[in-house]
Order: structure tokens, then C-alpha cells, then sequence
């Protein structure tokens, strides 16, 4: 990764066990010089980057989303689809991005979770079925752009 002096201490957290974007995730850290947390349950292959670190957490519940919210907060930066694991690190200060590039902020939060809830219920009760819908270039672009995006702000802000 390149070496930017100027960058400041954002870290980028991975929700890295079903995530589609880790790819993309390197490349905007390596240009800006970023740290980055690959968080896992299992072994998952990484770079070979000094500033690339995997995390093998214990197979427990919820001990990947644990280990992130234990460590992200304000000026860092998470990649989730996990929206419980999205409140709880808005909570603590940090930036959070879902893996389609759509930001979770303090403001559409509460209607992600409210949306979760509902959809879990309907699986419960059988009338929903099937997984996420495939991840599209276009989703793709609009992770890179939101998290490129994400960095300049972060760092505007520290620069302050």
C-alpha cells in the first residue's frame, strides 16, 4: 500500500464473513494509505499488506460484529450489511457503509432496523423467502464512490 503521510488514523472494519466488496474495500485503503480489519469467523484470505490485518474471532453469535464494535469508533470506518452491527458502531462515532455503497447514518437507522424487524417477522411467519439479491457492478461503483467519498470527509474533518 502506498504510504500517505497526510492520512490520518481512519481505519476501515470489514464485516468481512459474507461480504462482497473486500476487493474494493483494499484498493480505496491502499490509495489513501489506510489500516484495514478483515473480521472474520473463519480463515479468509488476505493481502499480503502490512496494513491489511486479519481477525479470526471465536465462532460464537455475533463475535465477528462483537470484536468491531468493541474496536470502531469515531473517525474509523465499517463495512456491513449487518444493520444491528451498523447501529451499534453509528453509536460509537464511527462512519458506517453497507456493502451495496448506501451509508447508514444517525438519521435512516432507526428505519433500517424497523425495516429488519419487519422482514424477520415475515420469514418467521413463511412468507419470505430467499437470500440477498446478487451483487451488480453498479452497486459495486457506488460502494467505491461512497467510500472514497467517506475517507476525504473523515480526513477534512481530522484536518480541522
Amino acid at each position: 500500500m502506498s504510504d500517505v503521510s497526510t492520512s490520518p488514523n481512519i481505519a476501515i472494519y470489514i464485516d468481512a464473513d459474507a461480504c462482497p466488496v473486500k476487493a474494493e474495500a483494499y484498493r480505496v485503503a491502499e490509495r489513501y494509505g489506510l489500516r484495514v480489519f478483515v473480521v472474520a469467523n473463519a480463515y479468509i484470505a488476505v493481502p499480503r499488506d502490512p496494513r491489511i490485518e486479519r481477525v479470526v474471532v471465536g465462532d460464537g453469535f455475533d463475535a465477528a460484529d462483537d470484536w468491531i464494535a468493541t474496536h470502531a469508533g469515531s473517525g474509523d470506518i465499517v463495512v456491513t450489511a449487518d444493520i444491528k452491527l451498523a447501529d451499534r458502531c453509528l453509536k460509537a462515532g464511527a462512519a458506517v457503509i453497507g456493502t451495496t455503497g448506501e451509508p447508514f447514518t444517525a438519521s435512516s437507522i432507526g428505519m433500517a432496523l424497523a425495516s429488519r424487524d419487519l422482514m424477520e417477522t415475515l420469514r418467521a411467519m413463511g412468507e419470505v423467502t430467499g437470500g440477498p439479491k446478487p451483487m451488480t457492478q453498479r452497486a459495486r461503483s457506488r460502494f467505491l464512490s461512497t467510500l472514497d467519498e467517506t475517507v476525504q470527509r473523515l480526513r477534512r474533518s481530522s484536518a480541522r
